[in-house]
């Protein structure tokens, strides 16, 4: 591969997905996306990049991504970020909740989701925590890049290795039922989570604001401009007392005050929506819905 081809290739891989890449990775680029060029009928790499930019191969550009991105997840992985969730995060949001007019309420989002372990691991946090019937309105919102991804979050089916991968024997009776082609999240879980297909690079849609914010292990992919960018947009979605999550190998105190972190059960989160007093820097929580 010739090193137009390769920058061209970087670019627009950063462009679909932000993952930046330089010469180093010539061999992860050339790896991957050789089978897909060959498939799509692309004499080399180069033609591969010129197909993509077609206006009308939007089914291409799919396709490199998914072969891009790194799919690595599993149920309730690192454990101590749900253990936070469970026993800090929850029970003070509900806390603050309590004379709400509205009622209570919880909106989480996965930011980076795969195909959706991290959401359903949410799911079954939540539900463990309040109960079915606990009355509380509920959504989580799961969202990738990925297309594939996203469509099998939303079939909520998994196969056995991947339910045994950090679901325990009980959990999985309780919250998963047998199907023909593996294991599927019952409907109590399905009825308050959604996905939906989504970059992180582009502006955000949201019509609510989120008490919860999980976004682990996909900024480490990205260029500092595009990781800065993309957690100060992230607080614009939450609450004023929100919450965000990282990787466990993440941090983020190169971004600045705003970003402080906690340690609860293990687990470091940030609570970025307040100023160095600990005032709320923005509206009440609660003043915009889904």
């Amino acid at each position: 591969m010739n090193p137009g081809d390769l920058n061209s290739l970087m670019r627009l891989v950063q462009e679909l997905c932000g993952l930046a890449l330089d010469a180093d990775k010539a061999y992860l680029v050339e790896s991957r996306l050789t089978p897909l060029a060959a498939k799509s009928g692309c004499g080399d790499l180069g033609s591969l990049v010129k197909a993509a930019l077609l206006p009308g191969n939007a089914r291409l550009r799919e396709q490199i991504v998914d072969v891009m991105t790194t799919h690595e997840t599993s149920f309730f992985r690192d454990a101590s970020p749900f253990e936070a969730l469970q026993y800090k995060a929850l029970p003070e949001i509900l806390d603050r909740q309590a004379h709400s007019a509205s009622g209570p309420r919880l909106r989480l989002w996965s930011a980076a989701c795969s195909s959706g372990q991290e959401v359903y691991s949410l799911a079954i946090t939540v539900l463990e925590t309040l109960g079915e019937a606990s009355g509380i309105d509920v959504q989580i919102l799961g969202t990738d890049v990925s297309i594939e991804s996203v469509e099998q979050a939303r079939q909520g089916v998994y196969t056995q290795m991947a339910v045994d991968r950090g679901l325990s024997p009980e959990r999985r009776a309780l919250w998963f039922e047998r199907v023909a082609d593996g294991w599927r999240a019952v409907e109590p879980l399905r009825r308050i989570v959604r996905f939906e297909q989504r970059n992180l690079l582009a502006p955000f849609p949201e019509r609510d604001f989120f008490h919860v914010v999980f976004c682990r292990n996909v900024a480490i992919y990205f260029s500092a401009a595009d990781r800065k960018s993309l957690f100060e947009r992230l607080v614009g979605t939450m609450t004023p007392q929100g919450l965000l999550f990282v990787g466990s190998s993440e941090n983020l105190s190169d971004l600045g005050p705003k970003f402080l972190p906690e340690i609860h059960c293990r687990s470091v989160f940030y609570r970025p929506r307040c100023d160095p007093a600990g005032l709320p820097t923005l509206a009440a929580e609660g003043t915009r819905r889904l």
